[in-house]
């Protein structure tokens, strides 16, 4: 089959991809190191600093329409979504969880293009720092590598 994939994946290359991030301010201390894990994970991969645009929300609800307005500008190879749910006593977890991350996955799909879904839903906050780094530069790595799939696709 021609253009299988071989498992082999070429050293990512982010320099002329613009990409946008959308950070949840609700447990600000998570989701502030998971922004510092991603951008300078997104430098790394030769993002230049002036082709990230980084914007905060309230909280993991929030997330999706702000990624919308980004999606609706077409400036972004694509997107990250930032952000960090800490189960409680209530409900409230799954509907911000399951919600959050509906709204993710449709603005990817609506618009076509990559969207890197970083937002934690963990039990408790032990649990969100053990994969604060990880998870946000695996984000910046899924973000760059999604952008050049879809300039192959198109």
């Amino acid at each position: 089959m021609q253009g299988a994939d071989t498992g082999q994946q070429a050293p990512l290359d982010g320099a002329d991809f613009c990409i946008g991030i959308v950070q949840a301010r609700f447990n600000a201390a998570i989701t502030n190191r998971m922004a510092e894990a991603c951008i300078a994970e997104l430098k790394a991969l030769g993002v230049d600093a002036e082709s990230i645009e980084h914007v905060t929300v309230p909280g993991a609800l929030e997330i999706p329409v702000a990624l919308m307005a980004m999606a609706d500008s077409a400036n972004y190879d694509a997107l990250i979504a930032l952000g960090c749910v800490i189960r409680g006593d209530t409900y409230h977890f799954e509907l911000v969880a399951n919600e959050s991350g509906s709204g993710v996955t449709r603005v990817s799909l609506d618009h076509v293009l990559p969207v890197a879904n970083a937002i934690l839903t963990v039990d408790d906050e032990a649990q969100a720092w053990a994969r604060v780094e990880d998870k946000s530069r695996d984000a910046a790595r899924v973000a760059v590598e999604m952008a050049h799939l879809m300039d192959k696709l198109s």
